[in-house]
């Protein structure tokens, strides 16, 4: 197959999964949300810990560690940095959880829609079929008494 040709199907499916996400408007505030914490942190970082030089080195520290790349060209020494790191990583994790959840969710409700099932749809079968099964149970045990 012919590269220039694989690589518009791929430009075309990805064209296709953008403009099908229902879950822009959040992935967008998670996205500020990490812009903010990344800011904020790096300028706490960059006021607490002697061995950050600069507010965009702040910054760097913050993003390299919520992302959890780690380089180790800027790295906090003091206690307090530290401690802020440890809350970057952890932070860092749910933010990744959350990003997984979203995209997971979406791909998932978009597989439903494509096979035709309504959520409500299967939740009324569920609702029929745990009333029969009450129903059975309650004739079983009247037949049981009867046998006694």
């Amino acid at each position: 197959m012919n590269i220039v040709n694989t690589i518009k199907d791929a430009l075309a499916l990805l064209k296709t999964v953008l403009s099908e996400l229902s879950y822009k408007q959040k992935l967008l505030n998670l996205l500020i949300l990490a812009f903010a914490v990344s800011v904020g942190a790096g300028l706490l970082l960059y006021l607490l810990d002697a061995n950050i030089h600069s507010f965009l080195d702040g910054i760097w520290s913050a993003w390299v560690t919520m992302t959890h790349v780690g380089f180790g060209d800027v790295v906090p020494t003091s206690f307090l940095g530290r401690i802020l790191s440890a809350a970057l990583i952890l932070f860092g994790l749910v933010l990744f959880s959350l990003f997984t959840a979203l995209l997971s969710a979406n791909l998932i409700g978009k597989n439903i829609d494509a096979l035709g099932h309504d959520v409500t749809h299967m939740d009324s079968e569920e609702s029929k079929i745990l009333k029969e099964l009450a129903r059975l149970h309650a004739r079983l045990d009247a037949l049981e008494k009867q046998n006694k």
